[in-house]
C-alpha cells in the first residue's frame, strides 16, 4: 500500500453524490497498522426517503470498527451518507448496506453499525449489523445511543 494518500474529497470542495451508488468512499493507510483499537463514527442527523411515501426518514446512526490496513477518509464518509438523502430504502436495507460497503471496501478486522431509526407510524425501528464476532482483546463500549422512549 502507497504511504501517500489517494483522496477524491480531502482537501478539496466536494458535492454531494446523486446516490450512494455515485458516492466514492476514499480510503487512507492505517497509521497505526498492527494496534488493535476501535474508530466511533456518530451520524445523529442521518436522513433517507421511506421507500413508500418518499417522506424523510430520520436515524442516528453509529458505526464501529477496528481498522485494518487502511482507516475511511471522514469527509469522503459524510458525503456518501449525506447521499442517502435522496436515497428511497426500508431502515433494515439502508443500515446493513451502509456496514456491508464499507466492510467490502475497507475490509476492518471487524465492523458493526447500529441504526437507531425514529419512529415512524409510532414505532422506532433499530437496525445492528456487523461483520463477525470482535476480535479478542478490542474493548467495545456501549454504542451510547437510548432506545426511543415515549411519554411510557
Amino acid at each position: 500500500m502507497s504511504d501517500t494518500p489517494q483522496t477524491t474529497h480531502l482537501g478539496q470542495a466536494s458535492s454531494l453524490p446523486a446516490s450512494p451508488e455515485e458516492a466514492r468512499l476514499d480510503y487512507v493507510p492505517n497509521p497505526r497498522e498492527g494496534t488493535l483499537y476501535l474508530v466511533r463514527f456518530a451520524a445523529p442527523e442521518f436522513t433517507s426517503l421511506c421507500p413508500v411515501t418518499g417522506q424523510p426518514d430520520f436515524a442516528h446512526l453509529v458505526i464501529d470498527y477496528a481498522p485494518g490496513e487502511t482507516i475511511v477518509e471522514s469527509k469522503s464518509l459524510k458525503l456518501f451518507l449525506g447521499s442517502f438523502r435522496n436515497h428511497c430504502g426500508f431502515h433494515e436495507d439502508v443500515t446493513v448496506g451502509i456496514g456491508q460497503r464499507l466492510a467490502a471496501e475497507m475490509k476492518p478486522r471487524w465492523l458493526r453499525i447500529g441504526g437507531y431509526w425514529y419512529p415512524r407510524g409510532g414505532i422506532p425501528i433499530d437496525v445492528f449489523w456487523q461483520s463477525g464476532a470482535p476480535p479478542e482483546g478490542l474493548w467495545v463500549p456501549d454504542q451510547g445511543v437510548a432506545s426511543y422512549r415515549g411519554r411510557g
